[in-house]
């Protein structure tokens, strides 16, 4: 099942998410133990992936590029831009001539010369939503683009956005543990009929059952800083795992694919971005497309890991600033 972007390509129900190439998660693997993932996605056919301007400060597309050669035709290519590593430090900058700016480094990165979708990475609080939209609006029109997306906002955020240009994607955290998108996003791109593309569907591995111990992650690993993974909230969440090996062996499937059999029952728009470092997980994901799991036992699914069972909120204060979405924090 395909979702109109309103223009001549679609997403599919699935895509890869591929940050994790190069980027976030410790060390990552070599460039051709990446390669080799890619391309094995794109032989099994995987026909939307995920990249960005920041990942591994470019590297991550550059890696993309190198797997699409010959191939471009195969994908909805996607990007982001208006987030960056500038001299080893993130930055945000909506501001137009910065987007068109990486936009035309990002073309150049992945040697191709248009992006299926790219997204506005991060609201830049500092510009108006509208000015760095209409910068996306005219990379579309010169055709170095092909639809627009936006990535953590909230829906106040996406309607200012859509009152400038048509958005085809919004770009969330969504998964059984993140549920903000219930607050509003989940109903708001129903009804606008705009994909929600979920990224971090597995919930950073915790449902996929691949965190045992937080302490032995890499040093630069993100989730170190993620107050779900830190001691004063790891135990209560790591106590939640027993009975998700449970429900994930009743339906007869792993646990990362019980997580995204979930996501997919949640809107014919919502579309997981899965990303992994490993061929056989890539393969377990992309099954769970075609996976039937009971109703009642997703509703268990969704009793068991929830805002109310799940300790911790998503990111330490300074991360949580840059971001637009809406939160349970605030919503209480």
């Amino acid at each position: 099942m395909t979702l109109s972007m309103g223009g001549p390509r679609a997403l599919p129900r699935m895509g890869l998410g591929c940050m994790n190439l190069s980027h976030a998660y410790g060390v990552p693997p070599s460039d051709e133990d990446g390669l080799a993932l890619l391309r094995t996605a794109l032989d099994e056919g995987v026909t939307h992936l995920d990249t960005a301007t920041l990942y591994g400060g470019g590297r991550n597309e550059e890696l993309v590029g190198r797997a699409l050669r010959g191939r471009r035709d195969e994908v909805v290519l996607a990007s982001k831009g208006g987030m960056a590593n500038v001299d080893g430090s993130k930055v945000i900058d909506g501001r137009p001539s910065t987007l068109r700016a990486q936009v035309d480094a990002s073309l150049g990165r992945l040697g191709v010369d248009h992006i299926d979708l790219y997204y506005l990475h991060r609201w830049d609080k500092t510009v108006p939503i509208g000015e760095s939209v209409g910068a996306l609006a005219s990379l579309v029109e010169e055709g170095k683009i092909g639809a627009i997306g936006l990535s953590e906002v909230s829906v106040d955020r996406l309607r200012e956005a859509q009152a400038v240009a048509p958005i085809a994607v919004v770009q969330n955290e969504y998964s059984l543990w993140s549920r903000n998108p219930e607050l509003g996003m989940l109903a708001a791109t129903a009804a606008a009929g705009i994909a929600l593309v979920a990224f971090s569907p597995v919930a950073r591995g915790f449902l996929g059952d691949s965190v045992g111990d937080p302490n032995a992650l890499a040093e630069k690993d993100i989730r170190r800083a993620m107050p779900r993974f830190q001691p004063s909230n790891w135990p209560a969440n790591a106590a939640l795992l027993p009975g998700w090996r449970a429900l994930a062996a009743e339906a007869g499937c792993t646990p990362a694919q019980l997580a995204l059999v979930w996501l997919l029952s949640r809107g014919n728009h919502v579309v997981p971005i899965p990303g992994t470092t490993s061929i056989g997980h890539l393969r377990d994901n992309f099954a769970a497309e075609s996976l039937s799991v009971d109703s009642a036992l997703l509703e268990r699914a969704g009793e068991l890991i929830d805002t109310t069972t799940v300790s911790g909120p998503r990111y330490a204060p300074g991360p949580a600033a840059e971001v637009d979405a809406e939160t349970f924090e605030d919503a209480a």
